[in-house]
């Protein structure tokens, strides 16, 4: 079953009962089960959200995104005990060796760089680099492709001029959403697997619970990058609204290709959440990346 991603806009006083979840507006009432949410991104100050509604939807592993005043993503609740055997796989990741992440990494950015190609190739209609900038990535990228990679990238990706920036113009207020979004479903798929989103394989920060997430989403990132280019080819609106708002949500439930299947992307980060845990444990020494377009 695939989850069901939901966006809340208006004041709603958001309830459990029964297993249901009751979200109650002053124009209607509705329920859905609890099991069929995947996300929940709240986008209004005066949302109430009852504490037994939050326990329900975190034991069920659903992924709980608050927005700030901005209507950006701003924090979520996961589920810490999600995991049969936690405590054993907290120990395998936080015992693993510097190489081993080293290693990890590279595969990480070699697969990122791949994907920015065959996007950047798709939309500009001429062939790049981006192959022969793979072949460069070292172990731990120590020699950062990554950021020459992201340079060429960005300068041909849009038709207007465009700077990456956290906190820029137009359209990094698209791309910051859509990146929010990736990020919150890469962390419940961490969650998932019994894994620890504060202990990252390459970024690190004391200030960051979400270290791992931010190391795993990198190679989705162009799942991001493609749905706003597309948005902005078909939009001329500058500002998110709701219906752009639930268009960037789509990107969860976009299929995406494993060798022998394919699946919906939020069912593809379980997959390669799950190949990082067989990493830690010797099981496996790459991680599952899916190929984002057939």
């Amino acid at each position: 079953m695939i989850k069901k991603s939901i966006l809340i806009e208006n004041k709603t006083a958001i309830t459990a009962k029964n297993l249901q979840l009751v979200i109650k507006s002053e124009i209607r009432e509705s329920t859905i089960p609890i099991e069929e949410i995947g996300f929940l991104v709240l986008d209004h100050q005066e949302i109430y959200l009852s504490l037994p509604a939050m326990n329900l939807l975190v034991e069920n592993n659903t992924s709980v995104i608050i927005c700030g005043r901005n209507h950006l993503p701003n924090g979520m609740f996961l589920n810490l005990n999600s995991h049969h055997i936690q405590q054993e796989i907290f120990k395998n990741q936080i015992e693993a060796s510097i190489p081993l992440k080293k290693q990890l990494w590279q595969q990480t950015i070699i697969t990122k760089i791949t994907n920015q190609g065959i996007l950047l190739e798709k939309i500009t209609g001429t062939k790049n680099s981006f192959d022969f900038l793979c072949t460069k990535v070292l172990s731990g990228d120590t020699s950062n492709m990554e950021g020459v990679a992201a340079s060429q990238y960005w300068k041909t990706f849009f038709d207007i001029k465009f700077k990456r920036e956290r906190f820029g113009d137009y359209p990094n207020n698209f791309l910051n959403y859509g990146y929010a979004i990736l990020r919150a479903a890469t962390a419940r798929a961490l969650s998932g697997s019994g894994l620890l989103n504060t202990l990252g394989i390459h970024h690190k920060s004391k200030y960051n619970a979400f270290a791992l997430a931010d190391d795993i989403m990198e190679p989705f990132r162009p799942v991001v990058d493609e749905k706003v280019f597309e948005l902005m080819q078909k939009y001329e609106e500058q500002e998110l609204n709701t219906f752009l708002k639930s268009e960037l949500l789509q990107i969860l439930t976009r299929t995406v290709y494993f060798k022998e299947e394919k699946s919906p992307l939020m069912v593809a980060l379980q997959k390669t959440a799950s190949s990082l845990q067989q990493c830690y444990t010797g099981e496996r020494k790459k991680i599952k990346y899916p190929n984002l377009w057939s």
